[in-house]
């Protein structure tokens, strides 16, 4: 191995190096990744952010790619080099995020309609929207404490995911965990009656 492949220090970063260090990682050798991070944690922190455009968000993701290329073995350096590879999968893990963003506002959105109070003329409209309302209220009921508070931070306040965990003084893989599954159960309850 290349004599300061593994001291950070190196700044001609080699594919060969890289796939030294790689090796390194995959041996055991946590300097390795140190110094993996050192010499691309700020290419994949900047890419995260620039789409994601969440600070908090592109950390998270800058931490899970590095865990990612830690505990698997899904790098093939005959395939390509590693900065490729961590541009490739830091891009496709944050328009994943992004997607579940959408997922999760499009469902929040549905959830804001059938909660507002819409001006109906006739009786049975106006029994429709009772029965809407109470069966939204039952299964806001139905959670817990926890993850009925947080949604109705995001949905009442308009708050972030990292600002409801400022807020409540909680890890953001927290409120994330139970905003999904407060939401999943929100879904699954008013199945049918949100199609």
């Amino acid at each position: 191995m290349h004599p300061d492949s593994l001291d950070g220090k190196s700044t001609n970063a080699t594919p060969r190096m890289d796939t030294e260090l790689f090796q390194a990682l995959k041996a055991g050798q946590s300097s390795a990744l140190g110094t993996l991070y050192d010499r691309y944690g700020t290419l994949v922190y900047g890419l995260a952010l620039k789409i994601l455009q969440n600070p908090q968000e592109a950390e998270d993701l800058t931490q899970e790619i590095f865990l990612h290329l830690w505990r698997s073995n899904s790098y093939n350096p005959a395939r390509g080099s590693l900065s490729s590879f961590l541009s490739v999968m830091t891009r496709s893990r944050a328009i994943d995020k992004l997607r579940s963003r959408g997922t999760t506002h499009k469902f929040l959105e549905r959830w804001r309609q059938t909660m507002t109070t819409e001006i109906s003329s006739s009786p049975f409209e106006q029994a429709s929207l009772g029965e809407r309302s109470q069966q939204v209220r039952n299964a806001l009921a139905q959670l817990s404490e926890n993850q009925r508070q947080i949604l109705e931070m995001s949905y009442y306040q308009g708050l972030t995911q990292s600002e409801i965990a400022a807020q409540l003084n909680i890890p953001l893989g927290t409120v994330k965990t139970r905003t999904r599954q407060g939401l999943l159960k929100l879904r699954q309850t008013l199945q049918d009656f949100l199609k």
